[in-house]
């Protein structure tokens, strides 16, 4: 039987007893109280800003029911076993529970044992919704909490019709507020749930855009297998998302990373959902380390130590890359995003949304702001920041490739992208980006020599930079408006007004500059972000490996996702503390009451064992 709902006194105890910490993150006090004194609210805070605990903790607190609002079941099920394990009384009503548990939900709805009701948006407002509204109404709800909300909006990217239909809830339930809860929301998206929900006097407040934690990097494309085993190189053992246009590219991926003896699943919409269901599972429950994906696999993953999200190919927008590559690090630590890209890639969108009858002006805008930040040359946490409307106060972030210095200006820029242009030129703007790239560095091919191009005036003026190098000027000069590639199926290079007028004067781009990644002296590695240096200091790694396969144990032995025992934050800290006592282990950063008496014992014991 639920336990009787214990009474505490403020919000301070709540997060203290619950959840083990003792200061609030950047807004989450504002945004709870207003909920605590019935004010309705709108919430931005990007992923792992602590939204969620925003309504968990005045749920405690406030008399009556909260009821939270969720778009998918697995989604519930992650958070309310998270807060049953710190002994919060959650539950969640949906139709993956047998006959006999939702009877059970719905009894301790009933007797007021339950803090927390988790339900889709149409068990509220579809077909039987009333009944079950009226249900809840006879209890008592205090108010409504409706996550993912980004959902209500018919521009927001994951658009669900039911959630449009959630603001009548207010004349069934007396008494009721409502908050609205996403990650990602233009001021047009906070408009539209604003009016949707017919949120009156509400408090609205939007957070910074910025995740100091992750390190941006962009690569341009080549070789892609080598460069995802760079990256992994750097992830040995760690959760990661590789993210691919494609069904075929996921397919492909994921078995050749299994043939390199890595534990990888595919998903995307061509599996069956079982196929899918098992492979989030895996993934979440740390089975599997990597899932190659496409866009299908990302709402709901709330697996907290993904410590990197590569891009094998550009996404249509800003707004998309700003979501999927947030879902790493979620628990506030460092991880890496790489966005693995070519001129390709944009192309590739153009023609599908064309086919599709959606190449807008407003679709193109979005797309070349994407390409904007690829090939962008400033630091790319204040592009990203300010591409959200938001002033960024540093000089330098620490954390992406432009101010770690991985990227250098070449030496007279004017005269390599001359020479490119040149060489576009002579092939008669008849050829991609491939083809062009051989000629300039000079390499013999049955494509070269079959055409002559072995004796064009171009051929080998480059011939002793990289592949990688060559295609990275292709890009920042298309970029740059000097260069185009054609439609179709099979693009070619062509040369803009500007280039043919460069080609002919050098100062007619005088600010022109070309960056390449900075090439590696031997022995080299790559930077460490500031967030990366610090998080790690003073933490013992092999206990803290201990101390996640006793994390593992525990979670496979009751049958939750690992992150739902501990975060790796909390496992840093033991690793980097060492307490021995149930006293010192309070003092961690997110062990509360019911975890320090519930799982912490294995945790000292493993901790005493490696003193």
């Amino acid at each position: 039987m639920t336990p009787s709902l214990p009474v505490l006194s403020s919000l301070d105890d709540v997060l203290a007893r619950y959840w083990g910490y003792s200061t609030f993150r950047p807004h989450q006090r504002e945004v709870m109280e207003a909920i605590l004194q019935g004010r309705d609210s709108l919430l931005v805070l990007p992923t792992g800003g602590g939204k969620s605990l925003c309504f968990q903790a005045p749920a405690m607190l406030r008399p009556g029911l909260a009821v939270v609002v969720s778009p998918l079941i697995s989604l519930m099920k992650d958070q309310v076993d998270g807060l049953n394990a710190s002994g919060v009384a959650a539950a969640c009503y949906n139709s993956a529970l047998s006959d006999d548990a939702k009877r059970e939900v719905l009894r301790n709805v009933r007797e007021r044992r339950i803090r927390l009701l988790y339900v889709a948006p149409e068990r509220l407002v579809g077909d039987g919704g009333e009944r079950f509204v009226r249900t809840l109404a006879e209890t008592g709800v205090s108010f409504l909490a409706v996550d993912e909300a980004h959902c209500i909006s018919q521009w927001g990217h994951d658009f669900r019709p039911e959630y449009r239909r959630l603001g009548q809830l207010r004349g069934a339930l007396p008494g009721l507020s409502m908050h609205a809860f996403t990650a990602t929301a233009t001021g047009r998206v906070r408009d539209d749930i604003v009016s949707q929900l017919g949120l009156q006097s509400a408090l609205e407040v939007v957070g910074s855009f910025d995740r100091p934690n992750l390190l941006y990097r962009v690569l341009a494309r080549d070789q892609l297998k080598k460069q995802l085993l760079d990256v992994l190189a750097r992830h040995g053992g760690e959760a990661g998302i590789v993210y691919c246009t494609s069904r075929r590219e996921v397919d492909a991926l994921a078995a050749w990373l299994v043939q390199e003896g890595r534990r990888a699943v595919p998903y995307h919409a061509g599996l069956t959902t079982e196929q899918r269901q098992r492979h989030q599972d895996a993934f979440l429950k740390e089975q599997a380390d990597i899932v190659v994906a496409t866009v299908a696999f990302g709402m709901g993953i709330h697996r907290s130590n993904v410590r990197f999200v590569v891009h094998a190919g550009a996404p249509q927008s800003l707004e998309h890359y700003q979501q999927e590559s947030g879902r790493a690090g979620r628990d506030g630590l460092e991880a890496e995003c790489v966005l693995i890209t070519s001129a390709a890639d944009f192309l590739k969108w153009r023609v599908m949304l064309e086919r599709n009858g959606e190449l807008t002006d407003a679709s193109q805008g979005l797309l070349r702001d994407m390409e904007r930040y690829a090939s962008t040359t400033r630091c790319r946490h204040r592009h990203l920041v300010q591409y959200f409307g938001e002033v960024y106060g540093r000089d330098e972030c620490g954390a992406c490739d432009v101010c770690l210095g991985e990227l250098e200006i070449v030496d007279d820029g004017i005269t390599v992208a001359r020479k490119v242009l040149s060489c576009v030129a002579r092939v008669e703007q008849r050829f991609g980006a491939a083809h062009v790239t051989t000629v300039l560095r000079g390499q013999v091919s049955e494509a070269v020599t079959s055409r002559g191009h072995e004796r064009l005036s171009t051929f080998g003026l480059l011939a002793q930079t990289p592949v990688t190098e060559i295609r990275g000027y292709l890009d920042q000069l298309t970029a740059h408006g000097l260069l185009r590639q054609s439609p179709g199926e099979y693009p070619v290079l062509l040369l803009t007004p500007a280039g043919r007028l460069l080609m002919r004067d050098p100062a007619s781009q005088p600010e022109l500059h070309l960056y390449r990644q900075r090439r590696p002296t031997r022995g080299s590695a790559p930077r460490r972000s500031q967030v990366e240096t610090e998080s790690w200091a003073g933490v013992d790694r092999p206990l803290f490996e201990q101390l996640r396969e006793v994390r593992r144990s525990i979670a496979r032995t009751r049958g939750v996702p690992p992150y739902v025992i501990f975060h790796d934050t909390t496992l840093r800290e033991m690793a980097r503390l060492r307490p021995t006592t149930p006293a010192a282990l309070r003092e961690i950063y997110g062990v509360g009451q019911r975890k320090a008496e519930d799982v912490g014992p294995p945790f000292l014991e493993a901790i005493r064992e490696a003193l």
